[in-house]
Formats: structure tokens, C-alpha cells, sequence
């Protein structure tokens, strides 16, 4: 079975999964990065019924942002449900990247990646998501699955392959996501073996509409500034979109604010410094590292 026919299928059973545990459609997640526009496509050809979902980070590039509004509004044409997620809380103010990092008192790291917890994975309780994780993306994707139930906690993970799920009968399936209780959030991943190649040949070949931001040098996008990212691009990316940057320091100073409020101890005195020693500039005297800061806090 070739790539593309292999996702389908994913994607179908998936799909026949979400009618049948909660009668509604497979939701698919999308970013506005190549693999989102990809596995979007996938959908489309799959013939199954589906919803689009996007989480707004608010540090996504103008570019992204322009690009997920053009094609959502192409599928709400269509007839296609397309939300978009801006995270307001119940006193109707919404969580941006600018206000969690004042109220964290820290600011994210590779370690602590609150920003992904709360902009990114946060929506779609209780419904089954498709995403775009690909195990050549990252060594922490190797350990992904095709078919996933994600719990509150690592241990309530449950990992289910290609094997256990497409040659099984429907029963067999059944039972094993139905002993999870449907309590978490149940993710199937229909790229999880494409390479990069693979997802660059399907976007030439089908002509698929990708973001701009590739034609700009960039392999890939995400957050301005994710800390996941590798340094040289972190630069590039706050060289090429600079109010991003006086967006983090403002962030940064309102934080450092708040931490002289309550009392805690930095040793950072202005947004600026916390902004050097976060894109880990090795020039900045008496810079602390990622470990002195987290034994800092204890």
C-alpha cells in the first residue's frame, strides 16, 4: 500500500471510530504548515465527513495567519466546518503568549513548554483529532504511533499501529479504544512515515497551495521564537518579523514586574536581559543556563 492510500485508510478508520463513539465527524487539526495543507488534502480525497480546527498561538507569523484565514474561508464555501480557536476564558478574556508568560513567571524553554500545553493542545476534549506528526520530524516522534489515546498523565498514553488497527476486525478496534473509556483525546496521525521528500513530491505533484513563508527560506513554521526551534532560526525568524521581538521583551518586562511583586528572586534586570539569555546569547555577562535558572527555582 503506497503513502497516500495507507493515510486514507487511516484516516478512515479514524473517521468510522468518531462516528460511532461520538457521532461526529474526525476533526482535522491545521496549523497553516505544509503538513496541515497536506494531510488536509488527504481529507478531501478520503470522502469521509470532517471538521477543520486551528489554534490560534497569537506568535504566529502574519504570513500563517493570512494563510489559514484564506483557506478556511475556501472551505466554509465548501460547506466545510472551520473553527478557529482563540482561547477566551470564561471572563471572556483570551490567553495569548504576551499574558501567559507574565502570569508563568518564566519564560518557555525546552523544558518547560507551556506555551504548547496551553495555545496548542488544549481544545478538542472528547472528539478524535487527526494531526500532522510525522516520525521524521523530530527523535521525540519516533516514539509516536499512527493511533494514539492521549491521557492526563504518560502512564494513561496508549500507543496502537497500523498492525493492531487496519487488520484487525471492527470489533477488536472497538474494544481496544472503548477500554480507554473515549475519556482522553484520541489522535490519529495519517503522515506519521512520510518523509520530507515525500510531503515536497505530493505538494509539486498535486499542486497543493502551500504558506508563503516557505518561499522565504524557511523549512518550517511555527511559533516566532519557539524555544524547540534551533537558534540560527530563532534569529532569522525575529530578524525578519522584529515586532515579534519587542512583543517577547514587553512580555518579558511585564514579568519580571510581576516577580518583584510576589517577591521572588531573578537576577535579570530588564525584559531585554531575559530576551538575550532566552535566545541563549553567549556574549551576555553573568548570563545564567537553562539548569541555573530551573535550580533557582527550586
Amino acid at each position: 500500500m503506497d503513502l497516500e492510500n495507507k493515510a486514507i485508510e487511516r484516516l478512515r478508520m479514524a473517521s468510522e471510530m468518531s462516528l460511532h463513539h461520538y457521532g461526529l465527524p474526525l476533526i482535522c487539526t491545521y496549523s497553516g504548515g505544509k503538513d496541515s495543507d497536506v494531510m488536509l488534502e488527504l481529507f478531501k480525497r478520503s470522502g469521509i465527513p470532517f471538521e477543520v480546527y486551528n489554534s490560534h498561538t497569537t506568535a504566529d507569523a502574519p504570513q500563517t495567519v493570512y494563510h489559514i484565514r484564506g483557506v478556511f474561508r475556501k472551505l466554509e464555501l465548501q460547506g466545510i466546518k472551520c473553527d478557529i480557536d482563540y482561547h477566551r476564558q470564561k471572563n471572556g478574556i483570551a490567553i495569548t503568549m504576551w499574558n501567559l508568560i507574565p502570569r508563568k513567571l518564566l519564560p518557555p524553554t525546552r523544558i518547560m513548554r507551556y506555551c504548547c500545553s496551553e495555545l496548542k493542545e488544549s481544545g478538542c476534549r472528547n472528539r478524535i483529532i487527526a494531526t500532522g506528526v510525522r516520525w521524521g520530524e523530530s527523535i521525540s516522534r519516533r516514539n509516536r504511533e499512527s493511533f494514539e489515546v492521549i491521557g492526563s498523565t504518560k502512564k494513561g498514553k496508549v500507543l496502537v499501529s497500523d498492525s493492531k488497527m487496519l487488520l484487525s476486525d471492527n470489533d477488536d478496534r472497538r474494544k481496544l479504544f472503548e477500554r480507554c473509556e473515549m475519556k482522553a483525546k484520541t489522535v490519529v496521525n495519517p503522515l506519521i512515515d512520510w518523509l520530507d521528500n515525500d510531503i515536497w513530491e505530493f505538494i509539486n505533484q498535486e499542486h497543493v497551495e502551500v504558506n508563503k513563508l516557505y518561499r522565504c527560506g524557511y523549512e518550517r513554521v511555527g511559533c516566532i521564537g519557539c524555544p524547540m526551534a534551533g537558534k540560527k532560526k530563532r534569529k532569522k525568524e525575529f530578524s525578519d518579523f522584529p515586532a515579534y521581538k519587542v512583543a517577547y521583551i514587553n512580555a518579558f518586562e511585564k514579568m519580571l514586574g510581576v516577580r518583584k511583586k510576589k517577591g521572588l528572586e531573578t537576577k535579570w534586570g530588564t525584559g531585554e536581559e531575559v530576551f538575550l539569555w532566552w535566545i541563549e546569547d553567549k556574549n551576555i555577562p553573568g548570563q545564567m543556563s537553562i539548569t541555573e535558572y530551573l535550580e533557582m527555582q527550586g
